[in-house]
């Protein structure tokens, strides 16, 4: 029937609301250490903590040159 709406056994869950993440300090000692570890350079640093500049070269995951 085209007006029922689905029943699912679960919990109801209000579609609307989302859990928020809670904000996260990018200059944060751990964040800093953690980052010291991954980057190889300032762009390589901003480019990991989401800070693209147009332009960029897309990462190619899962490509393998052998």
């Amino acid at each position: 029937m085209p007006g029922k709406a689905k029943q699912g056994k679960g919990p109801d869950k209000s579609q609307g609301k989302k859990q928020k993440k809670p904000e996260v300090d990018i200059l944060s000692p751990a964040a800093m250490l953690n980052l010291y570890y991954i980057a190889h350079n300032v762009a390589d640093c901003l480019h990991l903590r989401g800070f693209r500049w147009p332009g960029a070269p897309k990462s190619k995951k899962g490509t393998n040159k052998t």
